[in-house]
């Protein structure tokens, strides 16, 4: 075989490999070194073939869509910088447990750390911030190299699909030339298929947990962002039958589509409630049972760091358990499935004037919060007129600082089928419009919606540029408050002679010719009135840009008389 028709096996042995281990979506960042794969992908059938000329933008698009199908989605870039700029997106994967297939085409070895254009040492290039980073070979016709090839696609899928989910990494390098043969029809694979296993608890890890439930007077339960995938009749069967408190973060979607018999159980107020000293002290717990990631909440984690149950009860699939605040005393290893309806918990002895207490709470708390926009004219009553109005079947893709906040206080229970997601891995404001577009493309039969503040806006403008490749579906709703909006709520906001420089950042900008630039429905919002033609026109175009102006001071003195009303009831 000449090189011409080396090169060719290899990559589409590579696309048949990935497609046989469950790729269906590939985001391509166009450069010359990726050219022979970025050929093969583009020339297959039966992919979806995304395209984003910024690698940053793009790793972030990626990641969107992997969240939306919870399925493992290819990156591919050219080498050098390119690669280097997928790492923000990567650190996300990590942390957020989102399953990337990152290649990164490479010159050959000869050109490496010899001053060779666009090579930098891409080895380990992201190094613990993926669970496995493999270097292929050189496309050549020796006998092990295709079969070596099909397994490590078929390693590398299978441990970024295994629990917890995560990103993997193939440097993959190619001498020129690049060009290649285009084929019909891919290569058949030889290595047929792959069984991954369920994380269970053993025997033990059960019965302990069946013993600290059945000796627990006063235990809730909190539940924050869920594994990708999470079948949550699991957890609602779990609720239903335990008929405890249960503390339920926005981004476990389980304040919407709630089952009725579930919801007297339900608390979504309690970060405005733990705000209260003398609540905390009528609800603090023997015993603590958490599953997923831990809630946006500081107020949470102050409360069970102050009290220290006697249990808290990890439930996570990775080993790595994730407890920041350093309370828990048991870790269970486990993914959420049927054996957490197969426990022998019924008849447990709860107090039910504790689980009034919380229940007293939440209606107090919810009367205040229903009532809000009647009362106040800031972003939050924005945000909860909003998602009174939200139609069923959206989807609401939030910004990292105050949004996610502002939706954790604001979201009530409800049973419409509205479900809420965001990059709290790393919790950063980076690349949020680029997940959320990516995102809409993972979901398209449901409307999508983002909530993002003005500076998080600024920052990934570039994520537009995706909408230029193929078709997009998605409103973006920013708040524009001119600045950095959550630092108000903090300390820095009392040093008054730095805190404009250095932390509220204005910028005076405003982004009705972005979205003239990207040929976007614009709609621009002062006060609450103007709100309601967001759901009562319907989109002229696939993108819409609302744009609403709030204050930040007055956002921050709104907030806090919410939260000084509920207390003054709380404490009658």
């Amino acid at each position: 075989m000449n090189n011409r028709e080396i090169l060719t096996n290899y990559v589409y042995k590579m696309v048949a490999s990935l497609m046989q281990n469950g790729v269906e979506d590939v985001v391509i960042s166009p450069g010359s070194r990726s050219t022979p794969l970025a050929y093969a992908f583009a020339s297959t059938k039966n992919l979806n073939i995304y395209r984003q000329v910024d690698e940053r933008s793009a790793a972030f698009f990626a990641l969107g869509i992997a969240k939306a199908k919870a399925k493992p989605v290819v990156l591919l870039c050219t080498s050098g910088t390119a690669a280097a700029n997928y790492y923000p997106a990567i650190v996300e994967a990590k942390y957020a447990r989102v399953p990337l297939i990152v290649i990164t085409a490479d010159r050959p070895h000869e050109l490496r750390e010899v001053g060779a254009p666009q090579a930098i040492n891409q080895l380990n290039l992201y190094g613990e911030r993926v669970k496995w980073s493999a270097e292929f070979p050189i496309p050549d016709d020796a006998k092990q190299t295709l079969p070596h090839i099909e397994r490590h696609i078929a390693r590398g899928v299978n441990i970024a699909t295994t629990a917890p989910y995560g990103p993997v990494h193939f440097n993959v390098p190619f001498r020129e030339p690049l060009l290649i043969d285009f084929k019909e029809e891919l290569p058949v694979p030889s290595f047929q298929n792959s069984y991954v296993g369920e994380v269970t608890p053993s025997e033990m890890a059960k019965d302990t947990l069946e013993g600290i439930i059945r000796q627990t007077q006063k235990g809730f339960i909190v539940v924050g962002e869920l594994a990708l995938g999470t079948d949550l009749q699991y957890i609602w069967s779990f609720i239903r039958t335990l008929k405890w408190p249960v503390l339920i973060e926005s981004l476990s979607n389980l304040r919407t589509n709630v089952p009725a018999d579930c919801e007297p159980y339900i608390i979504t107020t309690y970060d405005a409630l733990l705000k209260s000293g003398p609540f905390k002290q009528q609800v603090a717990a023997d015993t603590v049972i958490r599953f997923g990631a831990q809630p946006v909440s500081k107020f949470l984690t102050i409360f069970l760091t102050e009290t220290e149950p006697t249990h808290y009860v990890v439930v996570d699939e990775d080993p790595m358990f994730r407890d920041s605040a350093a309370v828990s005393t048991h870790f269970i290893h486990a993914s959420i499935g049927k054996w957490l309806n197969e426990l022998n918990i019924s008849g447990n002895r709860i107090n039910e004037e504790y689980v009034k207490q919380w229940q007293k709470g939440e209606t107090i708390a919810k009367k205040h919060i229903e009532n809000y926009s009647a009362n106040e004219s800031d972003e939050g009553a924005m945000v909860r007129m909003f998602l009174e109005k939200l139609p069923s079947q959206s989807d609401l893709f939030v910004s990292s600082s105050m949004p996610i906040r502002d939706i954790d206080t604001f979201l009530l229970p409800t049973a419409k089928d509205i479900q809420v997601f965001a990059n709290r891995g790393a919790n950063g404001i980076d690349g949020v419009m680029s997940t959320a577009i990516g995102f809409s493309q993972g979901r398209p039969n449901r409307e999508m919606y983002l909530f993002i503040g003005d500076l998080a806006f600024l920052h990934d403008l570039s994520a537009f540029i995706a909408t230029r490749y193929q078709p997009c579906n998605i409103n973006v709703i920013v708040f524009n408050n001119d600045g950095g909006g959550i630092f108000s709520y903090l300390s820095q906001a009392t040093v008054k002679e730095y805190y404009e420089d250095l932390f509220g950042t204005p910028t005076s900008l405003q982004f009705a010719e972005i979205a003239k630039m990207y040929d976007m429905d614009y709609l621009s919002i002062h006060t609450l009135d103007e709100l309601s033609p967001l759901f009562e026109q319907p989109k002229a175009k696939p993108l819409r840009l609302v744009e609403i102006f709030t204050n930040r001071e007055e956002n921050v003195a709104a907030h806090r008389k919410l939260w000084q009303r509920i207390h003054e009831e709380l404490e009658q």
